[in-house]
């Protein structure tokens, strides 16, 4: 019998969860085969969008490659562009392919929705893919280089003004961005922060209405607090080229509005002859299927899911829940099993308002306003990253929020970051690598020719002998060893000398190996400086002639985690080995000791 084809259209984060459930739940299975189809070669955290369009962070900060998340899966990933899908044949057509399926998920996403108001998508800014946000990012740096030469003060007043229309999360989260980024190009420019002028127009009677009161208050206090002005049951009715219009007739002359006013199901949905709701939504039953073909799913955006009276919202958390139970419920089809209802269950959302800011309503727990709803932001984004790809993107994800990020809103921790932030050669520690080696191994084998190694006690009270060797003991404890320190050697140390010994001395071999042949080499420096620290603990660094050694081993160890060992070291093969078998293990719960190696 030949193998079920399961089809999943679209890798947002609907269609990513699918894939990976479906891998999850018919990994080594004969009988399915799986398929992942996007126009894109990467995932795109469309939640972070607002932070490339204003130069927080760079693109490759809110892309993840698809075949990262999809190695050492049995999910096959097709790079196409569908533009027909024949239900009867079940088939789905690009340009020059076809694919037959047995199962379809529908994860197309969405599109910015105009509500047909004149002039809208021509002269409108959207923010809804990467794309979108890195022609943001462009033509605002182009309107300050344009008025920075500009002579004429009305023309200068459009470029200078930046109206957001929607005041939900995308577009509060795209005016904290320009709040910020605005500060930094009025320096860069040389134009006065007077001069910049933010707008952010909502149509309802509040900005991000699906908070609770005090939170949009909280928010618009902010924004009135920095220079925005927030115009409230202010719908827009015309847009042109240089001005927007609002329904009580007056208008804002400005030659950039980004549009973040709603969303939409894909324009080609229309195409498919299926049961749609509002904005071109896929009405789905309750297991997710499509009224007319219980073999095609619908998820995320693209779905019309009403509990209760109520239509589910666009939201990450309901494409992430859908996704899994339309796996699930695929699965279970081609068990034979009983399907599953979709029963979404949302916890709660999070708002950033530029870098430092945010606010938090999370089901369970108090309302979180500025920095403690900033890190529970961030610790969501991380928890999601590790699902997808596991530590290393939480890594990059790091990386690009604290280390590599675009611009700061300070401008001292932007010169910090940006000392930070520079890479250099690690070639040029190689050297200093294996003399540090070399200082540590001539170190161990000294203590090994002095009796460390053997049955002779060289740890002890100051003044006292070993029995057996009667050579004088060595002791850890000085004039300026701390107390607490001095109790841990008395009573831990010392009467497990003959132990201590042999660590100490096989630790510093190690060390001297790790670091000579560059084998988890940032493991040896940590070690390293822990042991150091340890040392100039027991013999009080300032009464000893040691300290100045000490401190060199210290510096030596710190430049190590630069990742020495990865130029012509074991590293530069053993690190790749290691982060293949850790995704291998994430998706699999299982290790591969073949797979990983790369020559």
């Amino acid at each position: 019998m030949p193998a079920k084809q399961i089809i999943i259209l679209g890798a947002g984060y609907g269609g990513i969860e699918a894939a990976k459930t479906l891998h999850r739940l018919l990994k080594r299975r004969k009988d399915a085969e799986i398929t992942l189809i996007d126009q894109n070669h990467y995932h795109t955290l469309l939640t972070e969008l607002h932070q490339v369009a204003g130069h927080r962070v760079e693109s490759s900060g809110v892309k993840v490659a698809i075949d990262h998340i999809l190695q050492y899966t049995d999910v096959r990933f097709v790079h196409d562009r569908i533009n027909r899908i024949d239900f009867e044949k079940r088939k789905l057509f690009s340009d020059d392919s076809e694919y037959s399926y047995d199962y379809l998920i529908l994860a197309a996403g969405s599109e910015p929705a105009c509500f047909g108001i004149p002039g809208m998508k021509e002269y409108a800014l959207t923010l809804w893919s990467l794309e979108d946000a890195q022609k943001i990012h462009d033509h605002i740096l182009r309107m300050f280089q344009l008025a920075a030469k500009e002579e004429d003060p009305d023309k200068r007043r459009e470029m200078l003004t930046f109206v957001v229309g929607g005041g939900g999360f995308t577009g509060v989260e795209m005016m904290g961005e320009l709040m910020e980024w605005t500060a930094t190009l009025s320096r860069q420019f040389g134009i006065p922060r007077e001069e910049i002028r933010l707008v952010i127009i909502e149509a309802l009677s509040t900005i991000c209405p699906i908070l609770d009161q005090k939170l949009s208050n909280r928010i618009e206090s902010f924004f009135k607090k920095h220079g925005v002005e927030v115009y409230t049951n202010t719908p827009i009715t015309q847009v042109t080229p240089d001005r927007v219009s609002i329904k009580s007739g007056d208008s804002f002359p400005t030659r950039t509005l980004i549009w973040t006013g709603g969303v939409q199901a894909k324009e080609f949905v229309k195409n498919f002859g299926l049961t749609l709701g509002k904005r071109n939504r896929i009405v789905v039953n309750e297991y997710l299927q499509t009224l007319e073909y219980p073999d095609v799913y619908a998820i995320g955006d693209i779905m019309e899911f009403t509990e209760n009276g109520q239509v589910l919202p666009a939201l990450v958390e309901s494409a992430l829940q859908s996704g899994a139970c339309a796996a699930k419920n695929i699965a279970a089809q081609i068990s034979g099993r009983e399907m599953s209802k979709f029963q979404p269950k949302l916890h709660g959302v999070m708002i950033s308002v530029g870098s430092f800011f945010s606010v938090a309503q999370i089901k369970g727990l108090p309302m979180l306003i500025g920095l403690p709803a900033t890190i529970m932001k961030h610790l969501v984004n991380m928890h999601y990253l590790f699902g997808i790809g596991g530590l290393e993107l939480i890594w990059d994800y790091i990386c690009h929020q604290f280390l590599y990020k675009a611009r700061t809103y300070n401008a001292f921790i932007e010169t910090v970051i940006g000392h930070i932030k520079r890479r250099n050669f690690t070639f040029w520690l190689v050297p200093l690598r294996i003399w540090l080696g070399i200082m540590w191994l001539v170190s161990g084998i000294q203590k090994i020719q002095a009796g460390w190694f053997g049955d002779w006690q060289r740890l002890g009270p100051g003044g006292a002998t070993d029995a057996t060797s009667s050579a004088s003991l060595i002791s850890l404890i000085g004039e300026n060893t701390p107390k607490w320190y001095a109790w841990i050697v008395e009573n831990i140390i010392y009467p497990n000398s003959l132990l201590f010994q042999k660590l100490i001395t096989i630790t510093e071999i190690g060390l001297g190996l790790a670091f000579i042949f560059g084998v988890f080499t940032f493991i040896a420096a940590l070690v390293s400086i822990g042991m150091n620290i340890n040392f100039m603990l027991s013999t009080g660094l300032p009464a000893t002639n040691t300290g100045l050694p000490d401190l060199w081993y210290i510096a030596a160890s710190i430049a190590m985690l630069a990742g020495a060992g990865r130029t012509l070291g074991v590293d530069y093969y053993l690190i790749p080995f290691l982060r293949n078998q850790l995704r291998y293990f994430q998706k699999n719960r299982s290790i591969h000791l073949f797979r990983g190696w790369q020559w």
